[in-house]
């Protein structure tokens, strides 16, 4: 367990940029994971390499050739990485761009007349996209209530609202408001047990770097994250599609290979900066294994990863020390209930009598780094029910500690004042 490993701690602290320091800021506590995680050091040297390498990946000389293997490379270890046994990777603008893209295209290829069905619960890169590419293709979208109470939406919830002509579906894995986890191999099951050929897309951007990612598992067509959420840098994103997907016509140049996804030149570096992320989680679950074969490694960190973020949790919510707990605190609540085991990672809070972005402000002036949610297009599905114009969204990873966790509840306990 990475809690009861001092020495583990430091070692995975060790390789993370700015793990308690801002350039900008001075020292600080990092419990903004979800709106971007710390970059690995590694990512930061190799994004440096390969940025000064003038040649285009795939030109027939040494240069274009060991760029091109660099990103084959990537490929390979993101299917070892997200258990893809088939289906291909291709990177995009950002995984915003990469949902639209899938879901358009599943959108305009499906049957006049069909369904596409989505959630309350999700991101608005999924939601927004299926909305407007359902109204052009003249397709009715059925929206899936969620649950307000615990921050959710479940295979039943999906159920309910299934019907054989639903040829599109999205899914969120994990929300970056609430915290909470989605079961996506049950929700996957439900809409295929009444339409079998639906396509189905996944938004894994919050979810990625908490735990494992196993898509032969989840029977879908398409998975996309954001690599600098999980412990790489801004600048593109990434998706896997199934080959039923892959197949489909879509945006492409008139005469390229019929399964190209990608535009234009690639970054190598940005694929170079995947495969250092798939390394860093190798290298975790030899730590915490003694498994020998990489996607066991993966697996094993990815438990490990899931324990100790409940952990943090766990503490911040119930309390640390001598400290009491947000639960215990009169003047907190707690977003998508106290007891909630499908949480990564991340508690949102609003404080009673405070402005959520004032607290932001005076927690920031004691180092203790968090971020506002507002009732807008990127949170109002979420925060509107409950009648929150706001909320204070306090986000971590595995590289955080219990002490800073004790940093905070102390800081928050002094709200009440």
């Amino acid at each position: 367990m990475i809690q009861d490993n001092p020495a583990l701690i430091n070692a995975i602290r060790d390789r993370f940029a700015h793990v308690d320091s801002c350039p900008f800021q001075g020292e600080r506590i990092f419990f903004e994971n979800a709106g971007g995680a710390l970059t690995l050091k590694s990512v930061a040297e190799t994004s440096a390499f390969y940025a000064a390498i003038p040649d285009n990946p795939g030109r027939i000389n040494p240069a274009g050739q060991g760029t091109q293997n660099v990103i084959n490379k990537a490929k390979q270890d993101l299917a070892v990485f997200m258990n893809a046994s088939s289906g291909q990777f291709f990177a995009g603008e950002s995984g915003t761009e990469l949902l639209f893209r899938l879901i358009r295209t599943a959108c305009v290829n499906a049957p006049k007349g069909a369904k596409v069905i989505g959630s309350s619960i999700e991101h608005p890169a999924t939601r927004s996209a299926a909305r407007r590419w359902a109204g052009i293709a003249e397709l009715d979208y059925v929206n899936v209530p969620h649950n307000d109470v615990t921050g959710m939406v479940t295979a039943d919830d999906y159920t309910k609202l299934m019907t054989p002509d639903v040829a599109v579906a999205t899914i969120l894995h994990a929300s970056p408001v609430t915290g909470m986890g989605m079961d996506v191999a049950a929700i996957s099951a439900a809409i295929r047990a009444v339409s079998p050929d639906c396509m189905i897309i996944v938004d894994g951007i919050q979810h990625a770097a908490h735990g494992q990612l196993d898509l032969d598992a989840y029977n879908v067509d398409g998975y996309v994250i954001s690599p600098y959420k999980v412990f790489s840098r801004h600048g593109y994103g990434m998706a896997w599609i199934s080959e039923r997907l892959s197949v489909l016509p879509h945006d492409m140049l008139i005469d390229a290979p019929a399964t190209g996804w990608e535009f234009g030149t690639r970054d190598a570096g940005s694929f170079a900066t995947v495969s250092d992320v798939v390394a860093y989680f190798d290298w975790l679950g030899g730590e915490v294994s003694d498994e020998t074969e990489p996607r066991k490694r993966i697996e094993a960190a990815g438990r490990a990863i899931h324990a100790y973020e409940t952990h943090l949790t766990n503490s911040m919510i119930n309390g640390t020390g001598n400290l009491p707990g947000l639960r215990e605190m009169e003047h907190v609540s707690i977003l998508a209930g106290e007891d909630n085991p499908a949480r990564e990672g991340l508690v949102s809070i609003v404080v009673q009598g405070r402005e959520s972005a004032d607290v932001v402000e005076i927690l920031n002036q004691q180092g203790i780094r968090t971020h506002t949610r507002k009732a807008d297009h990127y949170s109002g599905n979420v925060l509107t029910p409950l009648g929150l114009p706001d909320c204070i969204r306090i986000s971590l990873c595995h590289y955080n500690t219990e002490q800073e966790v004790a940093k905070l509840l102390a800081a928050v306990k002094e709200l009440a004042a």
